[in-house]
């Protein structure tokens, strides 16, 4: 099932510089923290945990906070996003290291440091039932067959293991799409793929109990050319039916008059970010995988 015609190549092209993105770090932050409290709620000791399409990998010292004894991996498909999020995570424990070495144990100073793997989050490096839990900070809509991706994200998780994770709904950047229907007959932006369907998908890949939520935010604008650079920042057009080559000043023209005629009673220009949540566990197998029939049942305890 496609959720757009992605040009994958284009994607890996777009955060292949992390400069490009870190304007619009702020949201993905945010919506991080909102999926660590959803976290928080179910009550696992994972010992292997992934996180799929982990940009710079920011959140990898979260997750390696919650659960200390676990083996954190960070998967992205661009090396230049992993580099730049290790020098950073490299320079912040050498100043923290410095101020702790007057006052701790090197033993207490420790912390182990997560794994990262230059790879395709649809096609992963590694073997089957190896994770306890998938965690996916808005990267799923980037991919164009979300239905695979679950079916491989289900192959590495380990029987009774979450699948955690964050995308962009279908009404997330509505201004946008309006304002270019304006200025030219191209796609600009993705048609994401709504919460539902995410569910349908979870479900008839082998998921149980899928849990599926929805939250809309709003950003907020003085300036057209502002909002249209977060808008390449959160990922920009990687669609394979894009218009090819700069655009020209008349139609950017038209589009920043499009936009400005969308600006609100508050005097400022709004932009729609739908945020879906949704997570599922692996569930304990009906059949072998030659197609038999697991029966499963408790012997009944002695009575003393």
């Amino acid at each position: 099932m496609l959720s757009s015609p992605i040009d994958l190549q284009q994607v890996r092209q777009l955060f292949s510089d992390p400069q490009r993105s870190a304007g619009t770090d702020f949201l993905r932050r945010e919506i991080a923290g909102r999926m660590r409290e959803k976290l928080e709620l179910v009550k696992i000791q994972p010992a292997c945990v992934l996180d799929a399409g982990c940009g710079a990998g920011a959140d990898l010292p979260e997750l390696q906070r919650s659960y200390p004894e676990a083996l954190v991996i960070g998967l992205d498909a661009s090396p230049a996003m992993l580099r730049s999020g290790e020098q950073a995570r490299g320079s912040a424990r050498q100043v923290l290291g410095r101020f702790l070495s007057r006052l701790t144990p090197a033993a207490l100073r420790a912390e182990p440091a997560p794994a990262l793997i230059s790879g395709d989050f649809a096609d992963l490096p590694l073997a089957p039932r190896s994770v306890d839990l998938i965690w996916s900070n808005l990267a799923l809509h980037w991919h164009p067959q979300p239905h695979a991706l679950f079916a491989e994200w289900r192959r590495v998780l380990r029987t009774e293991g979450l699948l955690m994770f964050s995308c962009f709904g279908p009404d997330t950047l509505t201004e946008v799409r309006a304002a270019f229907a304006e200025a030219d007959p191209f796609p600009h932006t993705l048609q994401f793929v709504d919460m539902h369907d995410f569910g349908d998908m979870l479900i008839e890949n082998g998921f149980s109990t899928p849990v599926m939520d929805m939250e809309k935010l709003t950003l907020t604008y003085e300036h057209p050319q502002a909002l249209l650079e977060d808008v390449r920042a959160l990922g920009g057009n990687p669609l394979e039916n894009r218009l090819r080559g700069l655009t020209g000043r008349s139609r950017y023209q038209r589009l920043l008059e499009a936009l400005e005629k969308l600006r609100q009673p508050d005097g400022r220009l709004h932009l729609t970010i739908e945020v879906v949540y949704g997570h599922a566990f692996k569930p304990v197998p009906a059949k072998t995988e030659s197609g038999e029939a697991i029966i499963r049942f408790d012997l009944p305890r002695r009575q003393r």
